[in-house]
């Protein structure tokens, strides 16, 4: 049996069914993954479903589950869940209880047939595989559904197939089509498919009367349509296949099996299907494991029906293609690229043991079938030596590298069946690839077994990586056999373990690392990891360390007493730092505390003083970098008043003009107001709401203030009195503390504080300005991409949350990876970068940042796909073919590197001498390699150009090295006479005459044909002439047509000449004048004279025929006879004969033959015969036993048989008696009698038929019998 196909791994271990429910109930969907913590998304319709008071979503563990909720008729429809990878479609159907079926379930409900309750339904029929025999016998395999184009095509397919093919039955002699489709919407080129039967075989090799490959492109739903035609299969077509489609960036591929059962008639019995023993796991289906049958065979019943069945050598697994035979086909600089691909680790040691072989055996007397030149087999299965002796009896060896095999485990199995002898290796290794002998006494066979390891696959590819200067790298990847040797390389160089320990390999299972333990700026390119079955690719930025802020300390503004609270946010968070006060390092004390949270450094003052107003600073160690703030000490003033006092405000700088306080969104706001007054005064605090324009981003730093104010009003004024919450006021006798929590942009405007009393009122406005990170940045736009580099543009964002845009930070990443990398660590000051090193063919993805002195902003939404597409290398070997006086014929090859957007064409320019004006030569582009340039003018010194083109634009161009003068060269004619056409041509009458003479000439030279000095006249002899060539043809020959043709090329008075003989054949005519010369004896001599024509050729000889008078059927005497006479001997006497003759030719023989018109005797001596006189006998005998009956002991409730044999004439009649009674009259006997054997069957005999037995014989000569006894035994 065939090797089963690996089905691709799925996500899930459990899918979620289709099911029908009743409108109104909910409808439950559940779904495991393979692993926990795997995100899953549902679907419906194609878009994705979110938590609602319809849909409940609920994921524990593996276990996911969709609830559908109050079921409706626009609940319907096909619904998907997707998990990595994999996608499972699965329908909800509505469902009308009947109206018994209503009351009951009104009536009784049970947990099974509960309201709402789902039940699974078959899958639809867009989702079932379906084998259609079509009348002439044949199955088609695919997908049932809409057809491509229609709304059912999928508009999110996992992976390139929109249909994969599926497993397929057939029976022998049947034909079977199994189809896959592929979108085509999203692909530059089409794609390429490979189909493969079993692991290796191409069947792109195979391809014939009983396998066909087919496919076809729709343009309006743009999918590929790809077919296999397998016809009148037979039970080798059986086992597994693999559908296989790749494109510049994408692969795919689909495992499918076939199983071809045998024809049986209306009497045939499967004797083998009939005793096996099936699993019920199998559900009925014939998997194989190791080329081995699945199920055993049922001996016991085997036994019981007391017959014997021996397998049938048909049903032997085909075996897979022979890397031999590979070998020996193909060319020696192929062996080393076919020793890899078929997976044999020694080639050289198996070229020598091959090249040592004997290829031309003696028939062997020990041997009647030896051994096979050469084995394979696929490492870990079995495979099996079988040899035929010529004597069953003979002691067989088996030898491995010249040593004998010992029996030993399972590893070798030895059988012996008949003159059979079979060695069986089971769980084949490397190990077992060595070269085994049979010996049978003195004489041995020989074979080699070569070990083939299937190609190592990756599993999980490289990962692009970003890192800095001194930071440990390590490349992981995953194949899909442990132990499997890879290659690491770096920009196309092997990797090796240098004395520097600079590179570390290490494996774990199928795992494979590359670890660069301290990175260096050397470090960056392009890494890949090569194995037998393909490389991953993957790159390693290296960045020098760089430190970047996230959030920078701002100035305070503090009273006495209070507390005052610098923050940083570094990217490290292992970087510390100093904290400077007007340049000198602050000491940490009881009232001053310096604190590192990860990324946060923290300055706390306690009990401000004007003592603590100064510049501090905060400086990362190893950093060039510097971050300082001013810590402002807002004084308290307080004067003597008397019991009248007005309220008043103390602050540093109070006035008309409003003090401005910058806080960072997010941050705690707190405005703490000195006041005084007698009696206690009232505090009121008021917001003014303002409507403006916001900042735009782009506005340079250096822009006044007080632009655009003409564009804000005041609407409103907001009186702020609450106590608690978020904003909040609170107010004591000598202060008011107006508190933000978490400071937002809405909190952003003039407050103002008024204090009233009976005496008077103070009033102070404070403007709050709240700053944060930009806006997201809008999508940005790819133009100019090149081979490994694009332009990237964007916009500035909406809003650039207060403080000027101090530069940008851009992304890039694959489209299908995760991993986003950093393209740079300075600040983008302008709105376009260029890209570069990306890898020529794959997609990528862009995003951007915008930073301001708060922050960085979100990232911006991803950019359009786009793919770096290089443009083709120029053409190679640019000649000119041959020049006119108004043309030029150009030649030139493919250029060496066309890259990942392929070749769309090819573009001739040219140009005068001395000029740079280039003429196009060609309207659009030419697929070809070669241009005749027409229409040129004459005599013109002209250069020419060509340049390959495709989506990425024109290569460079390839020039010819000089000038090209348009101007015919005259050359001598001249005439290249084939060797065959120098002798006598010879040709049949009717056959085609087709002569076809080369010739040389510039300009093109006149041709002239003449026969026999006379020009060619009439339309049964054409003339057709090419400017290298001349052809004369004559459809049927004639023996007109022979003579002497002489063909002339002539240019001007310059000419050359060339004579051919042209001889047609005929067959001859028949001899003339056949005549008798003389009879004598048994003898009788001829002569005849040459025939009239001999068919324009030599006449090779004569056939001589006889023919009896009486008869008349003629018998050859003589054949090839060169003379005209001969003598025809050993002829009967008293016959009369005859004679006739053919003559022959190198055509044949003549179609008549030249005949003697009167027969000739041949007299008899005058003898009289006088028959002799017998006398009658009588045979007449009495009837005889020859063979009597013999007494026997039978086992009751078997059938029984008593033979004798009797001879007698005439025949006798035979009559059996059992004890005296006749037996003619009884059922349960049956008498049968042929050629004088006599046989009575007793069916079935018991105790009862037990006695003696007599058979009489009678005839009218006498009677004889003979008796026997009959002992029925019953079984114990």
């Amino acid at each position: 049996m065939p090797e089963p196909a690996k089905k691709t791994a799925s996500a899930f271990s459990k899918k979620p069914r289709s099911v029908e429910v009743i409108a109104g109930s909910a409808a439950v969907f559940e779904a495991e993954t393979e692993r926990a913590g795997v995100k899953v998304r549902w679907q419906w319709a194609g878009s994705d479903i979110c938590a609602s008071d319809k849909y409940g979503l609920a994921a524990e563990g593996k276990r996911h589950t969709l609830t559908v909720r109050d079921v409706g008729p626009s609940d319907q429809g096909s619904y998907a869940v997707i998990a990595g990878s994999s996608k499972v479609k699965f329908d909800l159907k509505l469902t009308e209880a009947a109206p018994q079926e209503k009351a009951e379930l009104a009536v009784a409900p049970t947990p099974e047939e509960a309201p709402g309750a789902p039940r699974e339904v078959p899958a639809p029929a867009t989702e079932l595989e379906e084998n259609v025999p079509n009348p002439e016998g044949s199955v088609s395999v695919t997908l049932g559904g809409s057809a491509p184009g229609s709304q059912g095509t999928p508009d999110d397919p996992i992976g390139l197939f929109l249909i994969r093919p599926q497993d397929g039955e057939v029976t022998v002699g049947g034909s079977i089509v199994f189809s896959a489709r592929v979108a085509g919407a999203s692909l530059l080129k089409p794609p390429v498919v490979k189909w493969f039967k079993g692991k290796w075989v191409d069947l792109s090799s195979k391809v014939g009367q009983h396998l066909q490959l087919h496919d076809s492109y729709d343009r309006a739903s743009k999918v590929y349509l790809f077919e296999l035609h397998i016809t009148d299969a037979q039970a080798t077509s059986a086992g597994g296949y693999r559908c296989e489609v790749s494109t510049k960036d994408k692969f795919d591929s689909c495992n499918f099996n076939l199983t071809v059962h045998e024809a049986m008639g209306s009497g045939d019995l499967d004797l083998r299907s009939a005793f096996r023993r099936t699993s019920l796991a199998g559900a009925g289906r014939r998997t194989s494991d190791s080329h081995e049958d699945s199920g055993t065979l049922d001996f016991s019943s085997l036994l019981k029906k007391s017959s014997s069945f021996r397998r049938d050598s048909k049903l032997e697994a085909p075996a897979e293609e022979d890397v031999w035979e590979i070998l020996r086909q193909a060319p020696p600089s192929e062996y080393e690229r076919i020793a890899f691909q078929h997976g044999v680790t020694d080639l050289r040691g198996m070229l020598k043991r091959l090249k040592g072989m004997k290829h031309d055996e003696k028939k062997s007397t020990a041997f009647q079938k030896k051994l096979e030149p050469a084995y394979q087999v696929n490492k870990g299965h079995k495979i099996r030596f079988t040899v035929e002796l010529a004597d069953p009896d003979a002691e067989v060896k088996w030898l491995k590298n010249g040593q004998e095999i010992q029996m030993s485990g399972s590893k070798y199995i030895f059988e012996s069946i008949g003159t059979k002898r079979t060695l069986t290796i089971s769980q084949c290794s490397l190990a077992d690839d060595a070269a085994y002998q049979c010996v049978v006494g003195g004489e041995k066979c020989s074979t080699e077994l070569f070990v083939k390891e299937p190609p190592v696959l990756i599993t999980r590819p490289l990962e692009d990586q970003l890192v800095m200067v001194g930071q440990r790298v390590e490349f992981e990847c995953e194949v899909s056999e442990e132990g499997a040797q890879v290659k690491w390389l770096k920009d196309g160089v092997e990797l090796t373990r240098e004395e520097t320990f600079k590179y570390r390999f290490k494996k774990d299972g199928q795992k494979h690392h590359l670890i660069i333990n301290e990175a260096t700026l050397e470090d960056a390119g392009h890494y890949a990891v090569r194995t037998s079955g393909g490389q991953a690719l993957a790159e390693l930025i290296v960045q020098e360390k760089r430190l970047e802020v996230y959030q920078s300390i701002a100035d305070l503004a503090v009273g006495a007493k209070d507390q005052a609270v610098f923050k940083c946010e570094v990217s490290d968070e292992n970087v510390r730092g100093v904290w400077l006060k007007n340049g000198k390092e602050l000491v940490p004390d009881s009232r001053i505390k310096v604190s590192h949270i990860g990324r946060v450094h923290k300055l706390t003052i306690d009990d401000v003083t004007p003592a603590d107003e100064a510049d501090y600073s905060f400086v990362p160690e190893g950093f060039a970098c510097n971050l300082s703030a001013k810590l402002h000490f807002m004084e308290v003033k307080i004067d003597f008043v008397p019991r009248q006092e007005p309220p008043k405000i103390h602050l540093d700088c109070p006035g008309s003009t409003p003090d401005t306080i910058v806080v960072v969104a997010g941050n705690k706001l707190r405005l703490d107001v000195p006041i005084s007054g007698d009696p206690a005064p009232t505090v009121v605090w008021q917001k003014t709401v303002t409507q403006g324009k916001k900042a735009p981003a782009g506005a340079p730093p250096g822009a006044p203030e007080d632009a655009g104010a003409d564009e804000e009003w005041v609407f409103d004024k907001k009186l702020l009195c609450e106590t608690e919450g978020r904003v909040r006021v609170e107010t004591t006798k000598d202060r008011s503390i107006f508190t933000v929590e978490g400071a937002e942009k809405e909190d952003e405007g003039v407050y103002t504080v008024t204090v009233k009393n009976p005496v008077g009122e103070d009033q102070v406005n404070l403007t709050v300005k709240v700053i944060d990170v930009p806006d997201a940045p809008a999508a940005p736009k790819i133009s100019n991409v090149g081979e490994d580099s694009c332009t990237v543009r964007w916009e500035p964002p909406a809003y650039d949350g207060g403080q000027p845009v101090l530069g940008y930070i851009l992304e890039r990443k694959k489209k299908k990876s995760y991993r986003w990398m950093r393209l740079n660590f300075d600040l983008l000051r302008e709105l376009s970068h260029e890209a570069r090193r990306m890898i020529e063919g794959v997609a990528y993805e862009m995003r951007v940042y915008a930073v301001n002195a708060v922050g960085m902003s979100r990232p911006s939404p991803a950019s359009q796909p786009f793919m770096p597409i290089g443009p083709p290398g120029e053409p190679t070997h640019l000649t000119v073919e041959d020049v006119s006086d108004t043309t030029v014929s150009l030649k030139w090859r493919p250029p060496e590197r066309v890259g990942a957007g392929g070749m769309d064409g090819y573009s001739v320019e040219y140009c005068q001498e001395g000029s740079s004006e280039w003429v196009t030569a060609l309207q659009g582009l030419t697929e070809r390699t070669s241009l005749l340039v027409k229409d040129l003018p004459t005599g013109a010194r002209l250069q020419f150009r060509v340049r390959a083109h495709n989506v990425a634009g024109p290569g460079a161009p390839v020039i010819t090295k000089e000038p090209v003068t348009v101007q015919e060269i005259l050359q001598r004619p001249r005439l290249q006479l084939p060797r065959h056409l120098r002798q006598t041509i010879q040709k049949k009458v009717g056959e085609p005459v087709n002569l076809l003479i080369p010739f040389q000439g510039k300009p093109r030279p006149q041709v002239m044909w003449t026969k026999e000095g006379q020009p060619l006249a009439g339309d049964e002899v054409s003339i057709r002439n090419s400017p290298t060539d001349t052809i004369l043809f004559i459809r049927s020959a004639r023996r007109t047509h022979s003579g002497t043709y002489q063909v002339t090329v002539r240019i001007e008075n310059m000419e050359d000449k060339a004579t051919l003989v042209l001889q047609i054949v005929d067959k001859p005519r028949p001899p003339q004048d056949i005549r008798i010369v003389e009879t004598w004896g048994f003898n009788v001599a001829l002569e005849w004279k040459p025939p009239q024509d001999d068919g324009n050729t030599e006449i090779w000889g004569y056939t001589v025929q006889k023919a009896d008078k009486k008869t008349m059927e003629w018998f050859t005497v003589l054949e090839h006879y060169r003379r005209t006479q001969c003598v025809v001997s050993e002829l009967i006497i008293g016959n009369g004969y005859y004679f006739r003759v053919f003559s022959h030719n190198m055509v044949g023989s003549s179609d008549k033959a030249a005949a003697t018109k009167e027969p000739v005797f041949i007299p008899r001596p005058g003898i009289t015969y006088e028959p002799p006189k017998y006398k009658a006998l009588d045979f007449s005998e009495a009837p005889s036993f020859t063979q009597p009956l013999a007494n026997r002991s039978i086992i009751a409730g078997y059938n029984a048989v008593l033979c004798c044999a009797v001879r007698g004439s005439p025949k006798p009649k035979i009559a059996w008696f059992k004890n005296g009674l006749d037996l003619g009259e009884d059922a349960r006997f049956r008498m049968f009698s042929k050629q004088g054997v006599l046989t009575l069957e007793i069916r079935k005999p018991c105790p009862y038929d037990g006695g003696v037995y007599v058979c009489r014989a009678t005839n009218l000569q006498g009677e004889a019998q003979c008796e026997c006894r009959l002992e029925v035994r019953v079984p114990q």
